[in-house]
Formats: C-alpha cells, structure tokens, sequence
C-alpha cells in the first residue's frame, strides 16, 4: 500500500504563516471525530515553526523549520501508549480519542509536537488531515496553503519514496532518533548546520570569480566568489577546525563552536 509522506524544503520557507493559519483554520471549532476533536484556539500549534539565525556581523541568514507531527512508523508515543495510538497502513499516526480519554502523553514526543486540551481531556497533534485524505483530497491543508512550494505531498510506497530521498538529498529532523519519520526535509542543513562567510577585495574593489577553497573537518571544497566578492561554505558542522584560501594565501582559520563564522574582509 502506498503511504503518506510529507517533504518541506526549508530553503523555500518564508515563515509567511500560511500552513499554521490553514491549520487552525481547518481544525479550530470544528470537530473531526473520530480522527480528533476540535483544536483549542490558543496554545497548540499542530503545524510549529521553528526558526534559527545565523552568522555574524552583515553576513548573517535566517532558516525557518515547519515542524507538525513526524508521523513516526516507529513512534516513541506509540511504543509508551499501544492502547490507543494506533499507526494506519498509509502511515499516518492517530490517537483513539475514546481509549485516550484523560491521558496526557505530551512527555512522549521528542519533537514536542503533541498538545494536550484541557477541555475535552485529551491528547492531540496533527493528522495529515487525515479526514481530508480520506474524502478524497490528495493533500493536506498545509500544503494546499504554501505559497512557495515548501511544502509537498507524497503518496508512494516506502521503496520508491527511499529513492526519492537519495535523488533530492532529504533528510529527517533529529535523525539521531530513529523513529522513522514521514515527514521529511530538503534543505536542513539550512536550519541544523553552519556555514563560513567572507569576501575578497582586489585594490580596494570586490573581486569576482576568485576562487576559495576550503578545508577541515573532513570536508574538501572550493568555490568562486560573487560579484560582490562574497564567498559561502555551508551545512559545516560544528566542532570542527577550518582552514580558507585563495591563491595560496589564507583567508581565515577557525573553529565551529555551533555558530556561524564570518572571516571579513580580506585584500589580495
């Protein structure tokens, strides 16, 4: 059977809000029993976004991480609470809201992406809009919402999507976890890694075309300044020492302690 997937690419997330606004718009005061009860109007965000800014000095980015529910095949809620959190065929994780009563698993989550309501006494979380899908929508509300194209949905069976996942280089939030996620991100070392900055002047003007290497940390690399003489290494990781250059003059040593590094202005 083919199972659900979704793929945010976090190069093309604005943090423009839509997926969380069509989130609650779809799931606050309406009631989607038995996938789930209506969300509170305050407190959940079943569809987070998390942000992150790097770099220092003018040279600095901004990532932003749509994070719902994983939708885990081997979910840490589901292993603490078999009873009542039940993992479909297509892959989608659902709580059943009647053997759920009253229990708070939010602790189980290490995504922290389940909410309890105090209201109706259980726990909720994103469903893929599961009762959209089921009546016939070929993707969830989120997704139908982005304006840029970060967000995309897959129906595939679990070999062709692997694929998928070797030929656009995604990769899981927190993979370290092992849960197995069904939703996946393109782009994560935008949010996750580092990155060494700089830029080459010539006489006092930008230089453009020179070519930077870089090297340390296991990583060989090199490329061509801009046309403002700016240079970019990313998704380094951090702990690491390197080493820039450009026709055999180093442009900068350093060592990633988890930010970002600008090396300046350098002259040739």
């Amino acid at each position: 059977m083919k199972e659900k997937y979704l793929v945010m690419d976090v190069a093309k997330c604005h943090d423009c809000n839509n997926c969380f606004i069509a989130c609650k718009d779809e799931h606050a005061d309406n009631d989607w029993s038995p996938y789930t009860y209506a969300m509170p109007w305050h407190g959940h965000r079943w569809m987070n976004i998390e942000r992150r800014e790097r770099g220092e000095n003018g040279r600095v980015d901004a990532a932003f991480l749509p994070k719902p529910c994983m939708q885990c095949s081997d979910a840490p809620c589901a292993k603490a609470n078999p009873a009542f959190v039940q993992t479909r065929e297509d892959g989608i994780v659902l709580f059943d809201l009647e053997k759920g009563a009253g229990q708070n698993i939010t602790d189980t989550c290490p995504y922290d992406a389940i909410y309890y309501n105090d209201e109706k006494k259980v726990s909720q979380k994103c469903t893929f809009c599961a009762h959209l899908l089921d009546n016939g929508w070929e993707e969830p509300r989120c997704v139908h919402s982005c304006p840029t194209g970060a967000l995309s949905f897959y129906a595939s069976e679990p070999a062709e999507f692997e694929k998928k996942i070797a030929e656009d280089g995604l990769s899981a939030y927190m993979d370290s976890l092992g849960t197995k996620p069904h939703v996946w991100y393109k782009n994560l070392h935008r949010f996750t890694k580092n990155f060494i900055a700089g830029q080459i002047l010539i006489d006092g003007e930008c230089a453009a075309g020179v070519v930077v290497k870089l090297e340390g940390g296991g990583v060989t690399a090199e490329q061509k300044t801009d046309m403002f003489g700016e240079y970019k290494f990313d998704g380094l990781e951090g702990g690491e020492a390197y080493t820039a250059t450009a026709e055999g003059k180093v442009l900068g040593k350093t060592v990633l302690t988890g930010a970002s590094v600008d090396l300046g202005e350098f002259a040739l």
